[in-house]
C-alpha cells in the first residue's frame, strides 16, 4: 500500500491525461506480439517496434495485439493515438493501481483487471494489471510483463482448435477474461492449502510466527478481495452493454464468466472468514495453554498449603511441644506430610482436575 501511495505522488499536479507509469519496470524492453487470424489464415508477428501494430487497426479478420512492458510511455502513447484511444484511458493503462472496471465508448470498450500469482516459495500473492481494449476486429492487451498464462489460448489459435478462429474479436476478449478468471481458482486453491497448513500448526504448536503469518495472509487476502470484487460488476456491465462490439452470440459465455467470478469471490470470502476464525482459534489456544499452566500451578500451591501449615506449627519456638522430644517424630511428620500430598493428588485426579 505504501508503494502504491509513493508511485501516485509522481502524478501530483499534472493535468488529466498525463501519461505516467506508476509501476516498476518488469521487462527491459517493450515487446509486441501480434496474432492476426481468420478461419483460413494465421499470421504471427513479434517485434520490439510499436509501429508493427499500426496496420492491424482496420482489417477484415481478427487481430490480437499484445504489448508487454508499460514503462515506455512514448510508445504506449503513439499506439493509443493511432487507435484513437482517449488520453484518460491511456492514463489508466499506465496506472497499474487502477481499480478493475469497464468503460464503453462509441468505437471501443476498455477493460482493466488483475492477474493473480501465488508464489509457493515466498507465499506471497503477486498481482499484475492487464488492460484490454476491444475494437472492431482487434483486441489490444497491455500487460506489465510477458505472461505464459495466455500460451494455451495462443496454442488454440495456432492449431485452430475450438471456435476462437471462427468467432469475432468479442469472443477473443471473452477467452482472455475466462483464462484470467480460471487462473484465480488455481491461486485460490493454493491459498486454501496454505491456510490448512497454518490451521494444523495452530492445533499442534501455535507460535508467534504463526500469528504473524495469519495477519500477513489476511492483509493479502483483503487486497485480493479489492482486486477481484469489482470484476463482478465489470463482467455484468459488459454482458448488459448495448455496444455493437459485443454480439449476442457471446452472451451465454459472459453469463458463465459472471458465474465463475461470483464463485471466485465466494472463495475469497471463505478464505477471509477462515483467517478471521483462525485468529480467534490462536487466541483460544493461548488462553487454553495459559489455563493449563495456571491449573498446574494452582494444584501445586494447594498441595503445599497444608504442608506449609504443618511445618509452620513445628517451626514455632515453644518449649512445651511434646512431639519434638519423640525419637521418631521427624520421620512421622514427614510421612504424614507425604500422605497428605498423595491423598490430595488422588482426590484431584478423582475429581477430574488433573
Amino acid at each position: 500500500m505504501a508503494t502504491s501511495t509513493r508511485t501516485r505522488i509522481r502524478k501530483f499536479g499534472l493535468p488529466p491525461g498525463s501519461l505516467v507509469f506508476t509501476g516498476r519496470k518488469k521487462t527491459e524492453q517493450l515487446h509486441t506480439s501480434i496474432m492476426h487470424y481468420g478461419p483460413d489464415r494465421l499470421e504471427e508477428i513479434k517485434s520490439h517496434e510499436i509501429e508493427a501494430c499500426f496496420p492491424y487497426r482496420d482489417t477484415d479478420d481478427v487481430s490480437w495485439i499484445t504489448i508487454s512492458g508499460l514503462h515506455d510511455t512514448e510508445k504506449i502513447d503513439a499506439l493509443c493515438r493511432h487507435f484513437g484511444i482517449h488520453p484518460l484511458v491511456s492514463e489508466d493503462i499506465l496506472n497499474i493501481h487502477q481499480r478493475p472496471k469497464v468503460e464503453v465508448f462509441d468505437d471501443y470498450i476498455f477493460i482493466t483487471l488483475k492477474i493473480l500469482d501465488f508464489e509457493k516459495d515466498t507465499r506471497h500473492i503477486g498481482i499484475d494489471q492487464v488492460s484490454l481494449i476491444l475494437g472492431d476486429g482487434y483486441v489490444l492487451m497491455f500487460q506489465e510483463q510477458q505472461e505464459a498464462l495466455f500460451d494455451p489460448l495462443r496454442k488454440r489459435i495456432t492449431e485452430s482448435k475450438g471456435r476462437v478462429r471462427r468467432m469475432k474479436s468479442d469472443y477473443l476478449l471473452y477467452a482472455i477474461l475466462d483464462i484470467i478468471v480460471d487462473h484465480y481458482f488455481v491461486n485460490l486453491e493454493q491459498i486454501s492449502d496454505h491456510i490448512e497448513t497454518i490451521e494444523q500448526e495452530l492445533m499442534t504448536d501455535p507460535a508467534p510466527k504463526t500469528l504473524n503469518e495469519i495477519y500477513r495472509l489476511k492483509r493479502e487476502v483483503l487486497f485480493l478481495r479489492k482486486s477481484v470484487w469489482p470484476l463482478r460488476e465489470s463482467v455484468s456491465r459488459l454482458e448488459k452493454s448495448d455496444s455493437p462490439l459485443v454480439t449476442d452470440s457471446i452472451a451465454p459465455y459472459l453469463r458463465d464468466l459472471y458465474d465463475h467470478t461470483i464463485q471466485a469471490i465466494d472463495s475469497i470470502e471463505t478464505s477471509r472468514d477462515l483467517l478471521s476464525s483462525m485468529l480467534d482459534l490462536y487466541l483460544s489456544s493461548l488462553s487454553n495453554r495459559m489455563n493449563q499452566v495456571m491449573k498446574m500451578l494452582t494444584i501445586i500451591a494447594t498441595i503445599f498449603i497444608p504442608l506449609t501449615f504443618i511445618v509452620g506449627i513445628y517451626g514455632m519456638n515453644f518449649e512445651n511441644m511434646p512431639e519434638l522430644e519423640w525419637h521418631y517424630a521427624y520421620f512421622i511428620v514427614l510421612g504424614f506430610m507425604f500422605a497428605i500430598a498423595v491423598g490430595m493428588l488422588a482426590w484431584f485426579r478423582r475429581k477430574g482436575w488433573m
